[in-house]
């Protein structure tokens, strides 16, 4: 190839690029011609310089250098237009993105959920009658979710199918044939109190709120998983009477002055005697939690004297309290991501 034809090629794109620069009117539009001329793959720039190898081998070396002069010529091309869109040059020719005479548009601000609004009050309302809060796992094993717990192997609780146990891998020791620990998402937040007795010193008042899980089929009261509020209180001679006091006082605290609250006998493995605890709303006796005093086998698996010791625990259910405070008739809307329906509780 002649050098004259070599150069002709290179000051035709050049002219060409700078023309079109110079009409450009937007970011997008910029970005096109910089692929377009010095795009690494199918530039205009990188297929004139495949033509060098074509130049006769004396022209090459003044081949070359007009090709390096014309590369830097269309680089400042580009910065140069790029530099006019940073400064605003050409957004003048272009029409505006936005109208700063138009009223502003405000921004959607998020709320707490209703469910985390509750746990923080009721940690609020038993710190005042004396509760520390504790913690423990989901996950957890048959131990401390239900032998610790006084719950027989023939419980009913215990069944599979009202437990969402997890598969779990026998020991990599392969001298090991015993079977795996069984393991799975826990039902109750009975669980912890065994752990805090296990680790604390007594005497002892805790509460513990988490998430619990039981296979249930949702419907406007219940839900496969839902949070538990736990109470304990061990020490030297307490009484039925005290768990009375403290679950009115919560209630009255939580529900208002003029909410009723009544207590039912009933029977749970891990507390004796039991009782269910209901309060009156819509008309009707609602189920909010059971409790009574500490069964002496539950203190026994934990090495505490139930001679010396007693206490009292119970367990509330924390969304039928929230639905309780919100007026909110069906459980599932807590759950169902709704925006439009969780706008309601911003405070």
């Amino acid at each position: 190839m002649a050098l004259d034809r070599f150069v002709n090629s290179l000051e035709t794109m050049l002219e060409e690029a700078r023309a079109s620069l110079q009409s450009v009117n937007s970011a997008d539009a910029l970005e096109q011609l910089r692929v377009k001329f010095v795009g690494a793959k199918n530039g205009a720039l990188k297929s004139v310089q495949k033509m060098l190898a074509e130049v006769a081998p004396e022209d090459r070396p003044a081949a070359g250098k007009r090709f390096n002069e014309v590369r830097e010529a269309l680089q400042a091309a580009l910065d140069g237009a790029a530099e006019r869109f940073a400064s605003g040059g050409a957004a003048k020719s272009a029409q505006p993105t936005i109208d700063p005479t138009l009223p502003g548009l405000r921004p959607r601000v998020g709320a707490i959920h209703p469910i985390t609004q509750t746990l923080e009050h009721l940690k609020e309302i038993m710190g005042r009658l004396g509760f520390s809060v504790t913690e423990g796992p989901e996950i957890e094993d048959e131990w401390h979710n239900f032998v610790a717990l006084n719950i027989p192997d023939d419980h009913p609780a215990r069944d599979p199918l009202d437990n969402f146990y997890l598969a779990t891998a026998k020991s990599a020791d392969p001298s090991c044939n015993s079977a795996p620990a069984a393991r799975l998402m826990r039902s109750q937040t009975s669980t912890v109190q065994i752990r805090v007795m296990e680790s604390q010193p007594l005497p002892l008042r805790i509460i513990s709120l988490g998430r619990v899980y039981r296979p249930d089929a949702p419907d406007a009261t219940h839900f496969p998983m839902f949070h538990q509020m736990e109470g304990l209180w061990v020490d030297r001679n307490v009484t039925m009477t005290q768990l009375k006091s403290v679950l009115r006082l919560f209630a009255t605290s939580y529900l208002g002055g003029d909410v009723n609250v009544r207590f039912r006998p009933s029977f749970f493995p891990f507390t004796e005697p039991s009782v269910e605890v209901d309060y009156w709303w819509n008309g009707q006796w609602i189920e909010f939690g059971g409790a009574g005093m500490v069964d002496p086998n539950v203190f026994a698996s934990v090495n505490i004297d139930p001679e010396k010791w007693s206490g009292f625990a119970f367990g509330l259910g924390v969304e039928r309290l929230c639905m309780r405070r919100f007026g909110i008739t069906d459980i599932r809307d807590l759950y169902r991501s709704d925006v439009r329906f969780l706008r309601q509780f911003a405070s």
